[in-house]
């Protein structure tokens, strides 16, 4: 005799919000991330006020890009944003067994998709402009896949062959659909480069 699974309900409340800001709607998808399928409302909420929960902090979301974001807001007015990106088709509640957690829906994986690989075109920036000539690409190799190559994109829609070095060693460590796509960028550049 199997017993029954008692889910934690959800009730989402957006307090009469009407529109959430663009910007605040990336802050949002950004700070969620780190915890899609792992973490659910009131982490993301903690997240996005800075809290130095326990949990925050052994999980290293003091980290996360989204963290301290909302900081002059209470928990209840950044929870009331999270539950109008709910309602509004860019995040979901999806349960594990019997606890509700974030995921990304279509439309917000999208955003959160462009912003990440805008950040991490900025990163190849700062990396250039350090100086080093030896690259550690490793950090990106489990990335999404889909993620990775938008990055790509926006590399070659740069027409800047200064990120050549970085996407050689990259192409070294990461695996094969990624190598191909790597080559094909390398050899744009190097046909439309500066």
């Amino acid at each position: 005799m199997s017993r029954k699974i008692r889910r934690v309900p959800v009730y989402l409340d957006v307090k009469g919000i009407s529109e959430v800001p663009f910007e605040e709607i990336k802050c949002i998808l950004r700070g969620a991330d780190e915890i899609i399928m792992r973490g659910g409302r009131s982490l993301l909420a903690k997240i996005l006020k800075g809290s130095k929960d326990k949990k925050i902090i052994e999980l290293n979301l003091n980290r996360s890009p989204g963290y301290g974001r909302f900081k002059n807001l209470t928990i209840k007015e950044i929870t009331s944003k999270i539950d109008w990106l709910i309602l509004n088709g860019y995040l979901a509640v999806k349960y594990d067994y019997r606890l509700p957690l974030l995921v990304y829906m279509d439309k917000g994986w999208a955003i959160e998709m462009d912003t990440y690989s805008d950040e991490l075109l900025e990163g190849f920036n700062r990396l250039l402009e350090s100086g080093a000539d030896n690259y550690s690409m490793t950090y990106l190799k489990d990335h999404n896949r889909q993620m990775i190559f938008l990055l790509l994109d926006k590399v070659k829609e740069t027409k800047n062959s200064k990120y050549i070095p970085i996407l050689e060693a990259w192409e070294k460590i990461d695996y094969k659909k990624v190598q191909k796509k790597i080559r094909y960028v390398i050899q744009e550049l190097e046909n439309k480069g500066e």
